[in-house]
């Protein structure tokens, strides 16, 4: 069971990485207020698109 939660921390560490690199990439494309609010939304959910559309892929 041990192990289980091991490889559940190490995938979560790999989405955050995600989570803060989308954040970077549309933080730097922002150029008003509303852009850098949109940013923050796109950082946060960008990676969960991207698994989705990785596991579409794979079926």
């Amino acid at each position: 069971m041990a192990d289980n939660n091991r490889a559940a921390a190490g995938g979560g560490a790999i989405y955050g990485l995600g989570i803060f690199g989308a954040l970077v990439f549309f933080w730097q494309q922002a150029d008003s207020f509303w852009e850098y609010v949109l940013a923050i939304l796109q950082g946060l959910f960008w990676p969960a698109f991207m698994v989705y559309e990785a596991f579409q892929a794979l079926d």
